[in-house]
């Protein structure tokens, strides 16, 4: 049986990247299959040696999927040096995960990090239109208009864009619980700031299935069991030890 699969594939199951970074590594000549440049579309059985920026790729790792309250102040990048506080650094585990769709700097909340890097492809396409929900302050009292702005998408003239229709709804005099289907960089704040207000705190309590429950800046808990089995049915792709529980 040929158990072969395409490089850009097998590269994100073994943690690396996701499938269209691992593309672009491919691209630029920096992934080596037994010496030999890697190229576009070509199929590997897991048994070459395979080199990313000269480093051998391990191989598959038990796939790990972790909720993570992401403190204020921290930023997802694993590349900027000069950061003063870096998930990298933050989030201490046994194994290189990285994050599946980011929070600002000063946003707060749940942040899904693995080493599945299908998983990360498929949480982070857009035409999949997967849930988040936010907790959103402002720094003025909340209107019905505002509301009623928001839900309908707003022309974001920055970016050239219209966001979608989103569930908007005021749960206090200056407060605000949103649920978006994309993920345009710092939509929540751009949306707002068009009709002249400001997010004084933002904070994401919900990625499709998985909640931030009980969890305290810095935390993180292991996602397992039925809560996985139904992340992954939602990605429309199959997990690997369905229902087991990653080892720490």
């Amino acid at each position: 049986m040929d158990n072969r699969e395409r490089l850009n594939k097998y590269l994100a199951a073994c943690g690396i990247c996701s499938r269209r970074e691992a593309d672009r590594l491919i691209e630029e000549g920096r992934v080596m299959v037994d010496g030999i440049k890697a190229s576009m579309g070509m199929q590997v059985g897991g048994w070459e040696e395979i080199t990313v920026n000269g480093k051998v790729v391990a191989g598959k790792e038990r796939k790990v999927v972790l909720a993570y309250y992401k403190p204020a102040g921290v930023i997802c990048t694993e590349r900027d040096r000069h950061a003063e506080r870096k998930i990298s650094d933050e989030l201490k585990y046994s194994v290189r995960l990285t994050y599946a769709g980011r929070l600002d700097k000063d946003s707060e909340g749940l942040l899904m990090m693995t080493n599945d890097g299908n998983l990360i492809d498929a949480m982070m396409r857009g035409a999949n239109m997967h849930e988040k929900e936010y907790v959103v302050k402002l720094n003025k009292e909340v209107t019905r208009e505002l509301v009623e702005a928001l839900a309908k998408g707003v022309y974001l003239e920055e970016l050239g864009i219209t966001t979608r229709p989103c569930q908007v709804r005021k749960t206090g005099k200056f407060t605000l619980r949103i649920i978006l289907t994309q993920g345009v960089n710092r939509q929540i704040r751009r949306m707002v700031e068009t009709f002249g207000y400001r997010v004084r705190g933002l904070k994401r309590e919900r990625i499709m299935n998985i909640h931030l429950g009980n969890l305290r800046p810095g935390e993180y808990q292991v996602v397992h069991g039925e809560a996985l089995c139904r992340l992954y049915q939602a990605c429309g792709i199959e997990a690997e030890a369905r229902g087991s529980r990653p080892k720490k």
